[in-house]
């Protein structure tokens, strides 16, 4: 074991370990998930601190050799993708310091393993011109944004399904319902056209949404003044991370705005929010017209994916729309959460970011994943009962409505309501009882003027 100290005292830690003090400390703290930071979150801080040592170095405040053994370490931990060393639990206190502080001693140690010859401190050097304050936000930021194109991605496979199945079921008419309760009719075609434009909606909310995120406060240090920075840092740094990320930031117009405030963060998780309603919403739809077989409405055949009960033989459950459901919960969660903790934010600082940042890195996680279940193991077998759909709009005696601009309101309630009771069709009686011509009425009851699709 070696000894190391900080501020509060003396600890030991393990020989062969590339975390420190600070890192061991927070594990200690924070007991509360086995969850460690986001991988790409780390990636991110690793990215950042590349770029910092190299514009350090620039600007003349960093030995040239020590920016060298740091870029070098880096760019191992990079290539590696072996975050072992990164201890500390994604719920912290302390703003995400105790990430920062477990990156600077990782990167400072595999720098000097690298060249033992240099000594580099994981403050002085790794953690030079920076501040926890400005590159957790900027990592947070740069993780969320790498997260965007396979959400995005999966997204417009949610779209182009959903559009597929429109073109397929174009003329497949339905029963409409409002309230549960059955309504004029129209056709499997739109219904599947309607969930795209939703989805199409909730994509270029999306890609609003990711230009808040490409602001950074990077180079405001600890509050947003830019104190222990040089301006050359100031104006270079985020370029530079630019290079080593592959991603397209750039500086906050207020710094001091950009660190003390996560207004944007509630922006981005209400987004994700609404994306999961609309996906929870259309699976209740999905869940609902696909009951039955025998006792539900039985108009889609979702695939059969698993088996649905231990005790009652060949019953499938809707598994894929259910699945999607539980997550759209736990996103509406985490907008809670992160919209708690952007507001209670104090002063210069919000201390609460380590939250918001694991719920929103989750929701996008998790939501990228539903949506891939979904088109994958449940719209992309998706059937739908044309005979059911046809029979059921068929015996519907709210099919009438078109009869009323013809023979009135009141008559039209009282034809579907004798259609009702007799359990027979008002196409029928309305031609039983001579209310109109019967070519008028095979015309008004046909499907493309039912569903007002005539031409």
């Amino acid at each position: 074991m070696r000894i190391e100290k900080d501020c509060v005292g003396k600890m030991e830690v393990p020989d062969d370990a590339l975390y420190g003090i600070h890192a061991l400390r927070a594990v200690g703290n924070f007991p509360i998930t086995k969850e460690k930071t986001d991988p790409l979150l780390i990636e991110s801080y690793i990215e950042i601190k590349k770029a910092a040592a190299q514009m350090n170095a620039n600007a003349g405040t960093l030995d040239q050799a020590k920016a060298a053994a740091i870029v070098d370490a880096c760019d191992k931990l990079l290539h590696d993708g072996d975050q072992s060393a990164f201890i500390v639990p994604s719920i912290q206190g302390g703003a995400g310091t105790s990430t920062n502080m477990n990156t600077n001693e990782v990167i400072a140690n595999v720098a000097m393993r690298l060249h033992p010859e240099v000594k580099v401190h994981p403050n002085d050097d790794v953690n030079q011109s920076q501040s926890t304050n400005d590159t957790y936000p900027t990592a947070g930021k740069m993780a969320m944004l790498k997260l965007l194109p396979p959400l995005c991605d999966q997204v417009k496979r949610l779209i182009d399904q959903f559009t597929k199945l429109s073109e397929e079921y174009s003329d497949t008419i339905k029963v409409g319902r409002t309230q549960l309760q059955d309504a004029v009719p129209t056709t499997y075609g739109k219904s599947f056209h309607a969930y795209a434009t939703l989805f199409t909606r909730d994509f270029k909310r999306i890609k609003a949404a990711m230009n808040e995120l490409t602001t950074v406060s990077l180079g405001g240090t600890a509050i947003g003044t830019g104190v222990n920075t040089t301006k050359y840092y100031q104006e270079h740094v985020v370029d530079a991370l630019n290079v080593v990320s592959g991603l397209q930031l750039s500086t906050d117009t207020d710094l001091i705005d950009a660190i003390q405030n996560s207004d944007h963060f509630i922006t981005f998780s209400g987004v994700l929010k609404t994306l999961a309603l609309d996906l929870s919403k259309v699976s209740n739809d999905l869940r609902l017209l696909g009951s039955g077989p025998k006792a539900g409405l039985n108009e889609l055949a979702l695939p059969k994916r698993q088996a649905g009960s231990s005790i009652m033989p060949d019953k499938i459950n809707p598994v894929i729309p259910e699945v999607v459901n539980q997550v759209a919960f736990e996103v509406a969660g985490f907008d809670t959460t992160v919209t708690m903790a952007a507001e209670a934010g104090q002063l210069e600082l919000n201390a609460f970011e380590p939250i918001m940042f694991k719920s929103i890195l989750t929701g996008e996680e998790h939501l990228t994943g539903a949506i891939k279940t979904l088109v994958d193991n449940c719209l992309k077998g998706l059937k739908v009962n044309v005979e059911q759909c046809a029979s059921d709009v068929d015996n519907s005696a709210v099919t009438a409505t078109v009869l009323s601009p013809k023979i009135g309101y009141e008559n039209t309630t009282n034809l579907i309501k004798k259609g009702l009771a007799e359990n027979r069709s008002v196409k029928n009686i309305a031609i039983e009882e001579n209310l109109l011509p019967v070519d008028e009425i095979e015309h008004l009851f046909s499907p493309a003027v039912l569903t007002n699709d005539e031409k």
